[in-house]
């Protein structure tokens, strides 16, 4: 992990504008209709939930206003699935080495559903799940509402950043009688991404006990060099038969709202049940989901690489300021994501530390119990947007919490 000791003084140097992804309008921002600048008024700056601030790449805009314009959005003829299934297996190859099979691959509208889908066929009320801590609070939610108990596995920090606890977790799934370990790798919200060592040590565990593992793998294509996406079930043929691996274009297209993931169903019998069900109980992909993502992946590289400078310059400003402006808090680089978990507990917050920086500095943050056992007093800040607006987030957040380092 990459963490630089602060040096209070030192100034961050200035972000280096880059056409398309800063020069993003502040009245363009507050009229988007989505979730993340609706929700909040007039004088607040929105870094919480995980979307992006950027347009969409100009290959899938081009692609969804053909398919509405001149194409056709009747019933798709797709016989064997979706052309994302063969996609999907030839982008594995192709950034990965993963020979995933296409006719493993199954097509849903979110990463949520997959795993309740994926629960609901594979456990029943009462089964423990393995769950790394912090984490992504849906999922967290999901295994309360479904009644599957979550046995906390969580991530240790140290002075070189955030580390699993594989002793917790071979003594949890021990103790427990897990059933199933929720993988998320890259990992949201501490931006981890898992070495080779690491997942081997986890698939050593998932074998020993016999464990479906779900492997989420939205963020792997948003992993900063030199650290490198490792898909779990490219493993070993052990990892593979026992692995289903959820990933969608949304993250790192920015298209959340289109609705539509990919699963790809690595154990024998879960894929048979779920292809047992009848066939529109969960739900079918739209058209213009489909053809989104065929445009993000196919021809959306240039746009994601630019993305990528992008997200690195803006992760490297966070790390900056923060050091230079507010020094008792802790934070490490992610190593993906766009998103920074911070550590405010040295500043002794009395209060929530997400409605104390709403009030103090008008930025809304996520954060909190949400993320489950040993969460308060972290901070998640969403630094997908322009340089300009960053660096007003950057001002309010260190606005409310500088000050507390004086008491």
């Amino acid at each position: 992990m990459t963490h630089t000791p602060p040096v209070p003084g030192a100034p961050a140097a200035e972000p280096r504008h880059v056409p398309g992804f800063d020069d993003l309008g502040r009245d363009w921002l507050r009229n988007r209709p989505g979730v993340k600048w609706h929700r909040v008024d007039q004088t607040v700056l929105p870094a919480w939930v995980a979307d992006m601030d950027y347009p969409m790449p100009r290959a899938v805009a081009e692609a969804l206003h053909e398919a509405v314009t001149y194409g056709d959005l009747g019933y798709p003829d797709w016989p064997d699935g979706s052309p994302l299934r063969r996609l999907f297996a030839e982008r594995m190859t192709s950034r990965y080495g993963w020979e995933a099979a296409p006719s493993r691959v199954r097509e849903q509208t979110d990463l949520i559903q997959c795993l309740q889908l994926l629960l609901h066929l594979a456990t029943s009320p009462g089964d423990a799940v393995a769950v790394q801590t912090p984490n992504y609070p849906p999922f967290l939610a999901t295994l309360k509402t479904m009644r599957r108990p979550a046995v906390p596995v969580p991530l240790i920090q140290t002075d070189q950043g955030w580390h699993m606890d594989f002793a917790a977790l071979a003594d949890g799934v021990a103790r427990h009688g897990c059933k199933v370990l929720l993988l998320v790798n890259p990992h949201n919200p501490t931006g981890r991404v898992m070495t080779r060592d690491e997942l081997e040590e986890i698939a050593a565990i998932a074998r020993r006990h016999d464990m479906l593992v779900i492997s989420d793998e939205i963020h792997s294509e948003l992993s900063h060099a030199p650290h490198r996406h490792i898909p779990f079930a490219s493993l070993s043929p052990d990892a593979a038969a026992r692995t289903v691996t959820i990933t969608s274009a949304t993250k790192a297209f920015n298209l959340a709202g289109l609705r539509c993931t990919v699963t790809h169903y690595g154990p024998d019998r879960l894929l048979a049940t779920r292809d047992a069900q009848p066939p529109d109980l969960y739900g079918t992909v739209s058209t213009l989901g489909v053809v989104g993502t065929q445009a993000a992946w196919r021809h959306g590289d240039p746009w994601q690489k630019e993305l990528l400078t992008v997200l690195d310059r803006n992760r490297h400003r966070v790390h900056d300021v923060l050091r230079d402006r507010v020094p008792a808090l802790r934070h490490w680089l992610p190593e993906a994501t766009y998103l920074a978990w911070l550590d405010v507990r040295r500043l002794r917050l009395t209060e929530d530390p997400v409605q104390y920086v709403l009030r103090q500095g008008k930025v809304l943050l996520d954060g909190g119990e949400p993320f489950g056992p040993e969460s308060d007093g972290y901070l998640r800040l969403n630094f997908a947007t322009s340089a300009q607006v960053l660096d007003e987030i950057l001002d309010g957040v260190s606005t409310a919490l500088a000050p507390l380092q004086e008491r």
